[in-house]
């Protein structure tokens, strides 16, 4: 057997996972034909070690497996050609390592602007190019968008990011901490420091409480059901429909004033530490928590319904920044923006725990559209509320368990992939450590890694007007991306 079959947070013995030659692990690659999760390198004495990590979302099962580069190796032929999905984890490789994916179709830098970054051009009577960032108005993260249009249409979108250089996956080797972990995406705090926190519980093989648990997964929806609402919001507010936009402002503060109860923060900072939790959750809490999500789920069901049959908002929306489910899947699309095209895939389900096994209420769209992206926001809150709900009920059960147990040390020669279905779409964190048991590789790949060349298909043949509205029904991570 060529790959290493796993699950998710489950502790591996490194020297388990097969070592092949790179064309023998292209060829397994492409006849495993299972949905790529990690695509990177790691520098053993002077050679190179190419690790694949592919998800079976059907089964829930991670397979594993790898390729020595030699040091005078310098190039493969691309997987790209015939997985499109692997187009920037074969830029990232690259750019990380100089070993060149020979043939890739689109083979510029990822985030080293060192390179001269070369632009798609376009040719004739009034083309056009706009050019926007990547230094913007206000407080958005660094981006540069280049627009090829003939008059308001736009032709292409060349999305150019990278330009924070944050050196997060060194660092966390250096210095692994949950403080770090959970600021890596600041409206991802609680993803972030889950997939950290369960990556290194699984290195030292330490298990946390049911109480633990169940609270880090309230909070994990929670923030799903906050984003989501504030998402609504800017979709309304940027099709001038105020009323909506002040309405789900308002019921996504109730939602994160409500973690500021929990926590002290309210975006969840210092709630997840690795061995569990720092903050409890009473029965008085709880019902207060109940109360909110009542008033929450009122309200924002209200509001979409109301906006939702406008037809001035319907027209907006429908139609708008479509991406096909052929697109999605050929993409490797993850999360909410996969669900909108019909992908039927949320690693929740896919990949679940005990407590989320017998839950599996997921939602899809099929447009792949604006319209489908606000809708299924609306169905994942209402299906956040219920996980809390329930979950809320099931802590009752665990009130006199402890919330945090001691960490081990990390145990020597692992691998281990951890997945969390943040709100945005699956993060994914994997983790390596060496015969002493220290950090030596630590790999992150959040959704927008996926899903940003998705809102570049989404906007072609679209006014280019409709581009703020298409990128808010996203809502990418710049910082997720950038690393």
């Amino acid at each position: 057997m060529n790959w290493l079959i796993t699950e998710n947070k489950r502790r591996n013995n490194i020297n388990e996972i097969p070592i092949l030659n790179i064309n023998e692990l292209r060829e397994e690659i492409i006849n495993l034909s299972k949905r790529v999760i990690g695509f990177f390198g790691k520098k053993e004495n002077d050679k190179v070690r190419l690790f694949a990590v592919l998800a079976d979302d059907n089964e829930g099962k991670i397979y594993i497996s790898s390729a020595i580069f030699e040091e005078e190796e310098k190039e493969y032929e691309s997987l790209t050609q015939i997985i499109p999905a692997f187009h920037k984890f074969e830029r990232e490789f690259y750019e990380e390592f100089d070993i060149e994916p020979k043939n890739h179709p689109w083979l510029k830098p990822l985030r080293n602007h060192k390179k001269e970054y070369k632009f798609f051009e376009m040719e004739g009577d009034e083309v056009h190019q706009v050019a926007v960032g990547p230094i913007h108005a206000g407080v958005i993260e660094p981006g540069h968008f280049r627009f090829m249009c003939h008059g308001e249409k736009i032709y292409d979108l060349e999305i150019q990011l990278g330009w924070q250089h944050k050196g997060i996956e060194e660092l966390i080797i250096n210095s692994p901490s949950n403080q770090l972990a959970e600021s890596i995406c600041g409206d991802s705090v609680i993803a972030y420091n889950l997939a950290y926190s369960n990556a290194i519980e699984a290195l030292s093989d330490t298990e946390i409480t049911n109480k633990a648990q169940l609270i880090r997964l309230i909070a994990l929806e929670m923030e799903r059901c906050a984003i989501h609402i504030g998402d609504l919001g800017a979709i309304a507010g940027d099709i001038a429909y105020m009323m909506g936009a002040s309405i789900f402002g308002a019921t996504r503060t109730l939602v994160i004033n409500t973690m500021l109860e929990i926590s002290g923060s309210r975006f969840g900072r210092g709630l997840i530490t690795t061995g569990g939790v720092n903050f409890d959750i009473d029965k008085t809490l709880s019902e207060k928590i109940i109360n909110v999500l009542d008033k929450v789920s009122i309200d924002v069901e209200r509001t979409i319904k109301t906006m939702l049959s406008s037809p001035t908002v319907a027209s907006r929306l429908e139609k708008t920044g479509t991406v096909s489910y052929e697109n999605a899947v050929s993409l490797g699309l993850t999360g909410m923006a996969a669900r909108a095209s019909g992908v039927n895939i949320d690693t929740r389900f896919d990949f679940p725990d005990k407590w989320y096994k017998d839950i599996d209420n997921r939602s899809t769209k099929s447009d792949g559209d604006v319209y489908s992206r606000t809708r299924l926001r609306y169905k994942e809150i209402k299906q956040s509320i219920y996980i809390i709900k329930k979950f809320l009920k099931l802590l009752e059960n665990y009130s006199n368990e402890e919330l945090i147990v001691k960490n081990s040390n990390m145990l020597p020669s692992s691998f281990v992939v951890s997945i969390t279905e943040g709100w945005r779409g699956e993060v994914v964190h994997i983790a390596i450590t060496d015969e002493n048991g220290k950090l030596s590789r630590y790999k992150i790949k959040d959704a927008s890694f996926n899903n940003w060349f998705a809102l570049a298909i989404a906007v072609r043949n679209n006014g280019i007007s409709d581009f703020p509205l298409c990128n808010k029904s996203f809502n990418l991570s710049y910082c997720g991306n950038d690393l």
